[in-house]
């Protein structure tokens, strides 16, 4: 897959989804040119090293869960995975805990298809990277400050 059509929205999907709720399709790691993290429920192969040893992601408790997504286990949510949504709220305006939340009461499918209209550029209906302020396609600046969605572009 070349870097414009990971770029697509409508490419977004249920296998892209981490067990911490994060969309790895909108994450700068996914989308740039040079080593691209190929997302974290592929291989380790290819991934930063942060998401190799990703405490969440390697958590003993999720193993042991059929669904490999965190709102599963009884601790949910854990101290790692508040650490990292206040983290994710405050610099980016998306909130992990809501995304798992959203995946359990409406099931996967409903949440991407959610995700794909939320990452949409409504400008040229590009993709809207969640660690960007401006679309990946057309540069236009959705999000003027970390953490502070602007118009409705995004329901961060």
């Amino acid at each position: 897959m070349n870097t414009t059509e990971r770029r697509m929205p409508e490419l977004l999907g249920a296998a892209l989804i981490a067990p911490c709720g994060m969309n790895c399709g909108l994450c700068s790691a996914y989308v740039r040119d040079k080593n691209r993290c190929p997302g974290c429920n592929s291989e380790d192969e290819g991934k930063p090293k942060y998401c190799v040893v990703c405490r969440i992601k390697n958590c003993e408790e999720l193993a042991a869960s059929e669904e490999n997504l965190c709102y599963s286990c009884a601790k949910f949510p854990c101290l790692r995975l508040r650490q990292l949504d206040k983290r994710y709220r405050t610099k980016y305006g998306m909130s992990m805990i809501e995304n798992l939340e959203m995946i359990h009461a409406l099931g996967v499918s409903e949440f991407v298809t959610r995700e794909k209209k939320r990452w949409t550029c409504r400008q040229c209906g590009g993709l809207i990277c969640v660690h960007k302020v401006g679309c990946l396609a057309c540069g236009h600046v959705w999000n003027q400050a970390p953490g502070e969605a602007k118009e409705g572009n995004h329901a961060g």
